[in-house]
């Protein structure tokens, strides 16, 4: 019998956190909820949820020191997901109200608001899988559920080496809403969804899964 990986859901104020716990464990995860340090870069799994406006999630991952927590991971080739907010925050830099907030910059790119007559995106919708993605492998043509006003509407690294990572060329997964916006990126130890899959019923279900068994 396979071992659980152990999960570290990253508590930091921000985030559906409960319910992607119960969502991890039921695919087979070994979950804590937790703000430690110590914890979160030790797991073999961090989840970084997000919800609400990105200047107040930056601020609330960096008084718990989340910031470095997902340096040190990634400079480890450690597993790191993010969820909502959560992805948005592992761009540049974040526009609200005119407002500009520094992110992660684990990818260049500017978070903005959807240009859609309806604003935000709330619901479900079909993706544009990237071609090789291990997390979306048999969920090509799945539905999943999105509540975001605001997204990363570009994805600056080409396969042309442009901007290169130290990972491997970054899979990215897009949605429509008004206009195209990335749901996705598998980037090596880093991936990330801009919809929730822990709201996504079976599909949800079965993206968290392909990422938990990458962590065994």
């Amino acid at each position: 019998m396979p071992t659980q990986p152990h999960v570290v859901v990253l508590d930091y104020g921000f985030g559906n956190v409960r319910s992607a716990v119960r969502a991890l464990e039921r695919v087979g995860a070994e979950v804590e909820l937790t703000a430690d340090k110590h914890a979160a870069i030790e797991a073999d799994g961090l989840v970084v949820p997000g919800v609400g406006a990105f200047a107040a999630v930056m601020a609330g991952l960096r008084e718990v020191g989340g910031d470095q927590v997902v340096d040190r991971r990634l400079a480890g080739g450690r597993p790191v997901l993010g969820i909502c907010v959560g992805m948005q925050v592992m761009f540049t830099e974040g526009v609200e109200h005119g407002e500009r907030t520094d992110g992660l910059g684990e990818w260049p790119g500017v978070v903005d608001r959807l240009e859609a007559d309806v604003v935000p995106h709330m619901g479900w919708a079909t993706i544009d899988a990237a071609p090789g993605s291990v997390l979306f492998k048999g969920l090509e043509d799945e539905r999943f559920y999105f509540v975001h006003s605001y997204a990363a509407r570009s994805f600056p690294l080409t396969d042309d080496g442009a901007g290169a990572t130290p990972f491997t060329t970054p899979l990215v997964t897009w949605s429509e809403h008004g206009d195209r916006f990335v749901a996705a990126v598998e980037n090596g130890p880093l991936a990330a969804t801009q919809f929730h899959p822990e709201k996504s019923g079976d599909a949800g279900a079965q993206l968290l899964a392909h990422w938990v068994d990458q962590l065994r």
